[in-house]
Formats: structure tokens, sequence, C-alpha cells
């Protein structure tokens, strides 16, 4: 039986309720939304329509004749085997084909359009054609999806704001990994949260192969590079180095244009380093302090949003990670890291805090409520002991949190998502 994760349950309650609003599943690449969406549409009782926009000929999935209505064909489209790209003629006559679908059955129709941000003008095509549906009443469901977060949400914002609602994928938390690939806890810290990598870990050089080739580059230069305008590609390239390299750190923007030897500047990186948070590969976290303005400009620390990025970029295998005690626990504490920040966006904001010698790794903010979480493990710095104790006078009703060697088991924190981690604060 494939594992199903949790937000398909989320998908199917979405596709039984009216159509009032498009359905945009975001997530990193490599995540399992076009794996998610498949397994929905498989288990509705209504004809459906998937379609791969980069794929020359896209294979049609058959209506699904479940719950006793009758079976009927969505018409084929005579020209889909046309080959060259998409163009809006071609989704409007996918689109009409589902139409047809959706005035035949009762229940109505879904329409799955996959990469849909491959189409030059797709939201405002989207647009007018679900704004006819609307009036009309036709009862059809339309889910959008694509490898290219920054893009698809840009098209959404600009032309289709208030007509969708987001279901958000992460990468696969230690549970998921654990349910799924039978992943212990060690296992999940070095190898992340990859499913599509998860058969290749007894053999570690295919692994980091898979990682770099099916992970990084794609995600870099197809979905970052090809698609916001970067005028230092090679420092972008090389900022995610350094991120991955330097995971659980906290690095100035000046240390790192040192790093980096690139006639570059502090904004430009701070840019490069969001363009790489939202591509779901390298966060830069900010310092917590009262208000915004100190913490945008504040020194962020580094943390792969998957500890895979940091294990694959590193050269030390498995068995080479768990033995070095200064690597692993950095390991670790980004593990964490990657959690909290996977589990929390957008709902919770998550900080580091360091203050006059005093430290504390993460910070977990939500209106009022603050969480301050050290995590115990490997090579310890000094003088944070004392920075849990440290925040919590300073910032009255703080919820701290001690994870690993006398708090709370590190495979219970990383089971429980972010905002759990608020309450009692």
């Amino acid at each position: 039986m494939t594992y199903a994760r949790e937000p398909i349950s989320t998908l199917l309650d979405r596709l039984d309720e009216p159509p009032e609003r498009l359905i945009l599943i975001t997530g990193p690449r490599q995540t399992g939304k076009t794996t998610l969406v498949r397994q929905a549409l498989e288990r509705l009782d209504r004809p459906f329509l998937y379609l791969p926009v980069d794929e020359p000929d896209p294979p049609v999935l058959p209506p699904f004749p479940g719950g006793g209505e009758s079976t009927f064909a969505i018409p084929d489209d005579p020209l889909s085997s046309i080959s060259g790209s998409k163009d809006t003629r071609w989704l409007v006559r996918q689109w009409e084909r589902a139409r047809v679908g959706a005035d035949r059955s009762e229940r109505g129709c879904v329409l799955a359009f996959d990469e849909i941000q491959k189409i030059p003008g797709w939201s405002e095509t989207v647009k007018g054609l679900r704004d006819a549906d609307r009036y009309h009443g036709r009862r059809l469901h339309v889910v959008l999806l694509g490898s290219a977060p920054l893009l698809l949400q840009r098209g959404m914002t600009e032309s289709l704001a208030g007509r969708y609602e987001t279901i958000r994928l992460t990468h696969w938390s230690f549970a998921e990994m654990s349910a799924a690939f039978d992943f212990d806890l060690p296992a999940y810290v070095y190898f992340g949260g990859y499913p599509g990598a998860a058969s290749l870990v007894r053999e570690q050089r295919r692994w980091r192969a898979y990682v770099t080739d099916a992970v990084v580059e794609p995600n870099i230069e197809r979905d970052v590079l090809a698609m916001q305008r970067v005028d230092k590609p090679v420092l972008l390239k090389r900022l995610f180095q350094l991120g991955a390299e330097y995971s659980g750190q906290i690095l100035s923007y000046t240390k790192m244009l040192g790093q980096l030897q690139d006639a570059g500047n502090t904004t430009t990186l701070a840019r490069y380093l969001d363009l790489l948070a939202n591509a779901g590969l390298i966060a830069g976290l900010p310092n917590y302090a009262g208000g915004a303005h100190r913490r945008r400009a504040s020194t962020p620390k580094l943390n792969v949003l998957d500890t895979a990025l940091m294990s694959a970029l590193s050269g030390y295998t498995f068995e080479e990670a768990k033995a070095d005690r200064s690597f692993w626990g950095r390991l670790v504490e980004s593990a964490v890291g990657a959690h909290l920040f996977n589990s929390g966006v957008p709902e919770v904001r998550l900080h580091y805090w360091r203050n006059q010698g005093h430290e504390v790794d993460f910070v977990l903010a939500r209106g009022p409520r603050l969480a301050a979480i050290e995590v115990k493990s490997g090579a310890r710095r000094a003088g944070s002991a004392s920075g849990l104790d440290e925040f919590r006078q300073r910032f009255d009703g703080a919820r701290t949190i001690l994870v690993g060697d006398g708090g709370i088991p590190l495979s219970e924190f990383l089971s429980a998502p972010a905002p759990e981690w608020l309450e009692g604060s």
C-alpha cells in the first residue's frame, strides 16, 4: 500500500465542498505534490482530468466510475498529441473538456494542471475561465500545482487574488519517513526527508548523486535562476553551498562575502537567501529582537531546510558523520531548525537569539506567544547553558524548552509541529 501524507485528507475535503475557489498545491521540489494529487484523484467518485503540462503527450487518467455514477468518457482533445510547448489555447481546450465532464456528472468534475506555471500567461486565462464557471454555477474543481513555488505564487497573487486556497506541502517529517520508509532517528537526521532518495540510502554514493542531481540542481537552475531575476547566478550557487556547509551557525553577511569572494553586497545576499528559502533549500534565520526592523537588519543564522542537503554536500558518510561529534551536533541542530521552519510556516515565525554573550538556538514567535528552544547535542559553545534562563528573564511569559539530554527526547520533539511547542507560553 502506498503511503499517503496527511494533506491528502485536506485536499479530499476541499474537493467535497462547492468549488468556490481554486486549489493551489505548493511546496519544495521532490516533496510529493504530484503523488499526493494523483492519490487523491484516484479516490474520487467522479470524473477527473489530470494534465502534466511539461509532458508532450500528457497521459489522461480515465474517469473513475465510483459511487454508482454512470460511466462516460471525457472527450479526447484531437490536438493534444501535437508536440511543442503548451500555450493558453491548449489550456482553454483542456478546460472545455473538463466542463463537458462537469456538465454530464451529478457530482461534477475535477481538473488538475501539473506544472501550470510553464504556460506563458496562464494566470489571466485561468482567471477568465474560472470566473465564467462561477457565473454559470458549474461544479468544476480546479487544482493547480507546480515545482516553481516562487513563479506559481506570483501568478496567483497578481491575477487570482481572492480566488484560491493553498495547501502547503513541506519536506517530509521524521514521523512520515519513519512510517513510510522505516527510518530510525539517526537515519532521518543524516538522510533527511526526500522520499525519492529513501531507497538509495544503502548506496550512499548514489544517494548523494540523487540529492545533487534531482534536488539541488533542478531547484537552482530551473526554479530560481530560470524564473527569477538573478544578476549573479554564480554568487547564488556559492551562497547555497556556503549555507549547507555552515548550517547551524550564525554568519554575518560581511563574513559571507569574504568566504564567497564576490563583489556583491549584503542586500543582494539577503535577497538570495530569501530566494533559497522560498525554494525550500536554505533559510537565514533572524535574531529575535523587539522591532521588525531590527530583526531584518540582524546577522542571520543559516539553516538547511532538509538535512539531506547538508549531509550530501559535506563529504561525510553516514558513519563518519556520526563519529564526528561536532558535525553531528550541528546536523541534529539543523534537523530541529528545519523541522520548526517547515512545520511552522506561515503561522509561526522562527528566529534565533543572541545578546551579550547569551544565546538560544531557536525562538518561536506567534503573536504574543514565545518559546525559546535549546538543542543539547554534540559539542556545545561556551555560555549556551545559561541562554534559556537569560531569555526567560528578558521576555516574561516565554516558554523555554530543552531538547536532548536532560530534556525532551529528540524523537518526541520532531514528532510535534512547531505550533504545539508554543502552547503554554
